[in-house]
């Protein structure tokens, strides 16, 4: 039998051939799944390793600097969301600022002194410690809780000099703080006065306007009646008479009243006056429990709150009642009418009670008349013992004791508990009081001392006035910001700065024993003190001997014992911090914190600037809102909503955590939950399957010899060069203005339909089809490495961990980091704009015929689209457009076949589908008429062949 006659090669050929090998599918060592919660604590060690944060430093060198001056967290208990918000934010813009070519330091700090801290210590050891133990073991306290923070901030992926962090208690920042305070001294805005201040019981101390929040409480709402003395020769009958133009004659026999409402019924023994509006008008109304004085307007109101009728029998302005004398209700003295405009018709009766040591509004009315202002209760809430009625008396129970009183001498008018808005100490939630006490002061209503040496421009401007214009000349992001804080500087009282703690830096006066003068000498004494507390910390000044100092003086003067408002440490980081250091610019050129700093550091950092230096000591100013959960509530441990940085990057990675911070917009509230995340992480697979589909691409491209001349590449090529680098500076712009959440938008965008859904879309098959190192594939690689290397810088800010990753992929140097260099510079093109015009309109097009193809999916006519053949009748240019893309025209619409025919008018676009008629080829997936005419590869098209043995395929377009 004789044997067959074929072609052996064309057999093996035909049955053997495994066409997927031909292709270009490449792979890379960059992984599909992030697994960043196991794989970022090795990057972190890697980059502390290599000096990572001092290889940007020396890179950055020379280059314009970029300050962000850290507002420093409070050295107490774990971070939670609301500081991985702040210090991410932090970190994303002083990273986008050194990839624009800036030199942007970080220096971290942290808050160190207070009574939080020693609250703890109070709470853990008891309150019997001497002075000096306390302060031993809160800084012991203190530096754990720094280290414990500064490990979860590093978790972040937050790059700073963390081994060279300030603290408010390091030696040389207590010095420093003291040598301000001498400063403020020195140009005359400090001063000591006894006013009504923020006191906590609990604290026993005063509280700064920033350390207290506001709170429901409910308090017995009280209306009490003054009476008229009308044992006063006829005096005052003669005043009302006048007043109300009554009749001649005698007033109607009874009482007179003046009635006062009031939330605060122990504040009743310290009442000095009662005073009322001078333009407001009043009645005097006749009832049957005698007459009584109302505001006009809120006279109905009140007569039936007292379920009173009453008649009224004349009319006045509060002015005519100036002077008018008053029997205190309970207390055997007189007080008296007296004027004030912070009167208001808000609520009660237009006649407000006035105890000047317990109201800021009081006591400046009582300034103007001469009023008493001792405070009869102690610190520890209590009256002072000889108090008639209330001595001894805790100021709460106090309330119950006056109710009584005033009810059984019949001044009571009406008792109704309400519910209302009081001011709480924000560390022990429990309500504060007003107490005036001796405090130290910085005035915001007094000016520069005209010897010290400042522009002239500033003399004689108030510190009001000098931080009203400062804020004028601050950026604000956002915008609401400026009007929030001009509220806060126009209204705000005089800062008191004193506290009566422990813990804290010593208010290093020497003050004379009678006068309270401070000593001639303040100014040489204080450098004194704080060249010891550089070597002792604030210890120095607790355990310093008078005498040593002072010497014979010591008879006349002794140490002041108060300590700083903790918000004074922190508000003059400008100066003890920043100016010292080389690496740092004055002022600083942003300040970021939550929205609650407009009361807290953004404020007491101005004021001590404008105090120091007469400006601001930031030139802009961001505000981030407060973290939620997925409803909108506010987090709390007993509502279980609270979820805890930490967890978030042991079950997800701090890339994920930073994804979510610079995709929430944080002008507002900020919410996270479970269902968010999760959401987040979805977006962060498409991202990094996006950089791993780059550098897949990329693997077998080497810039130095396989990049091509960029008048070689295909038109949408460059077409796509041209769009990135637009992107690129778009982004870049977005991120100078710290629109975070448009920076991951859009970049998700890109990814997805700029990439994803076109270019890379339309370029697979160019990449897997074509001979490796043909010019169509050399071109798209061209395009890819600018691209990844554009998009990876964008990218590092806000997710460092995986840009460093996919950096270390993309350059094959370990050593090397995304943040040495700067944004990518692309390749110029002198026709950019026209290739942008011109494949803006193709992309328009193009997805008016995916529609179609989809349709035709969705009805069954085809598979995928290149199992179709399009035929497009398009009029005008569209028809121009189309046409001019020639044959490319069916790659870019990932069609087998494409015809492009004239219609009549140019409005007219008509697409047609229809299932192609011929052979797919085994290699490329196309369906194609020459499938099958060649011997040696019988189920490719010519196409494929060309790409496997001859010179490759001619490509113009895509």
């Amino acid at each position: 039998m004789q044997p067959i006659d074929f072609d052996v090669k064309r057999f093996l050929i035909f049955f053997m051939t495994d066409y997927k090998k031909t292709l270009n599918l490449l792979d890379t060592p960059f992984p599909m799944r992030g697994n960043l919660a196991k794989r970022e604590p090795a990057m972190l060690e890697s980059w502390q390793q290599k000096k990572l944060y001092q290889k940007i430093r020396a890179v950055s060198k020379g280059r314009p600097k970029f300050t962000l001056h850290d507002g420093p967290p409070y050295a107490n208990g774990d971070i939670h969301i609301g500081h991985a918000v702040n210090k991410i934010l932090k970190d994303i813009i002083i990273k986008s600022k050194t990839l624009a070519g800036f030199d942007a330091p970080y220096i971290p700090g942290w808050d160190c002194h207070g009574l939080p801290i020693e609250h703890q210590i109070e709470k853990k050891h008891g309150k019997q410690l001497s002075a000096d133990k306390v302060r031993e073991l809160c800084r012991a306290f203190a530096a754990e809780q720094v280290s414990r923070q500064k490990a979860d901030f590093i978790r972040l992926g937050v790059l700073g000099d963390w081994d060279q962090a300030y603290l408010t208690m390091n030696f040389q920042t207590e010095a420093d703080i003291i040598r301000t305070l001498g400063k403020i001294y020195q140009n005359g805005y400090l001063y000591q006065g006894q006013k009504p201040v923020n006191w906590c019981i609990d604290c026993g101390s005063a509280l700064a306007e920033a350390e207290v929040e506001y709170e429901d409480k409910t308090s017995p709402a009280i209306d009490v009646g003054f009476d008229v003395i009308q044992t006063d020769g006829g005096n005052a009958e003669t005043q009302l008479r006048t007043a109300f133009n009554l009749d001649t004659g005698a007033l109607p026999d009874g009482r007179i009243m003046a009635v006062i409402w009031t939330t605060t019924p122990w504040t009743l023994p310290a009442n000095q006056a009662v005073c009322v509006h001078p333009d407001f008008d009043y009645d005097l109304v006749e009832t049957h429990r005698g007459m009584l004085i109302l505001a006009t307007e809120l006279k109905q109101t009140c007569l039936e709150r007292y379920d009173l009728e009453g008649k009224t029998i004349g009319q006045c302005k509060g002015q005519a009642l100036e002077h008018l004398p008053l029997q205190h209700p309970f207390e055997n003295r007189r007080v008296k009418i007296i004027c004030g405009k912070h009167v208001t018709l808000e609520a009660g009766t237009g006649l407000v009670h006035t105890a000047p040591a317990h109201g800021l509004d009081d006591y400046f009315v009582g300034q103007q008349y001469g009023l008493p202002n001792e405070s009869p209760v102690e610190g520890d809430g209590k009256f002072i013992m000889d108090k008639p009625l209330v001595g001894g008396l805790f100021v709460w129970k106090a309330n119950d004791i006056v109710i009584d009183a005033l009810q059984n001498s019949h001044h009571l008018l009406s008792l109704k508990n309400i519910e209302h808005s009081y001011p709480h100490c924000w560390r022990h939630k429990t309500p504060i009081i007003f107490r005036s006490t001796p405090q130290w002061f910085i005035g915001m209503n007094l000016a520069r001392h005209s010897d010290t040496n400042s522009d002239t421009i500033y003399q004689g401007k108030t510190l009001r006035d000098l931080a009203m214009q400062a804020v004028d000349n601050t950026r604000f992001y956002p915008a609401w910001g400026r009007a929030r804080l001009e509220a806060m500087i126009k209204n705000r009282p005089d800062w008191c700065v004193s506290r009566q703690r422990n813990w804290g830096v010593p208010m290093a006066l020497f003050v004379h024993k009678n006068t309270h003068s401070p000593h001639p000498r303040t100014m040489e004494l204080f450098e004194q003190v704080a060249q010891k507390v550089e070597k002792q910390g604030i210890e120095a000044w607790f355990s310093l001997d008078e005498a040593e100092l002072l010497g014979e003086d010591t008879q006349h003067y002794i140490k002041l014992a108060d300590t700083l408002d903790v918000w004074f440490d922190s508000g003059t980081t400008h100066d003890t911090v920043v100016k010292p250091n080389s690496q740092l610019d004055h002022p600083a050129d942003l300040y970021l914190e939550g929205s609650d700093q407009h009361r807290g550091w953004f404020q007491s950092s101005l004021l001590t600037g404008c105090a120091i230096d007469s400006h601001a000591p930031y030139r802009a100013l961001l505000t981030h809102g407060f973290v939620v959960d997925g409803n909108g509530h506010k987090m709390s441990k007993s509502k279980g909503n609270v979820i805890a940085p930490q967890k978030v990057m042991d079950t997800y990675g701090a890339d994920i955590l930073r994804l979510w911070v610079a995709s929430t917009d944080y002008s507002g509230e900020l919410s996270i939950s479970e269902e968010i995340l999760k959401r987040v992480v979805e977006s962060y697979r498409r991202i990094r399957n996006t950089l791993r589909f780059l550098l897949a691409n990329l693997t077998d491209f080497d810039a130095r010899k396989d990049m091509l001349a960029i008048e070689d590449w295909l038109e949408i090529d460059r077409y796509m060069l041209a769009y990135s680098n637009n992107f690129q500076e778009e982004l870049v712009q977005i991120y100078s203005r710290y629109e975070f959440h448009q920076v991951v938008h859009k970049l998700h965008n890109f990814c997805s339909e700029d990439l994803g859904g076109f270019y890379l879309d339309i370029l697979k098959d160019r990449l897997y089809t074509a001979a490796a190192a043909s010019p169509p594939r050399r071109a798209a690689q061209s395009a890819l490495y600018h691209i990844t290397h554009s998009l990876i810088r964008l990218f590092a800010p806000i997710l460092s961990f995986t840009a460093e990753e996919a950096w270390e992929h993309l350059s094959g140097q370990p050593d090397d980091s995304v943040l040495l260099h700067t944004w990518h510079h692309f390749p110029e093109q002198p026709d950019a704009q026209q290739l942008c015009d011109r494949w803006s309109r193709i992309r328009v097009l193009r997805a008016q015929v995916l529609k179609k193809l989809e349709d035709a999916r969705a009805q069954g006519k085809i598979g995928s689209s290149l199992a179709a053949t399009v035929n497009i009748r398009a009029g005008g240019n569209d028809c121009t457009l189309l046409q001019s893309l020639e044959n490319d025209l069916r790659f870019v619409l990932i069609t087998s076949e494409s015809r492009v025919e004239a219609a009549e008018t140019a409005q007219i676009l008509e697409v047609t589908v229809t299932p192609s008629r011929h052979s797919k080829c085994e290699r490329c997936w196309h369906y194609r008429s020459d499938v099958g005419q060649h011997s040696e590869h019988p189920n490719l098209c010519g196409r494929c062949i060309s790409n496997l043995d001859g010179t490759g395929e001619d490509r113009r377009y895509a």
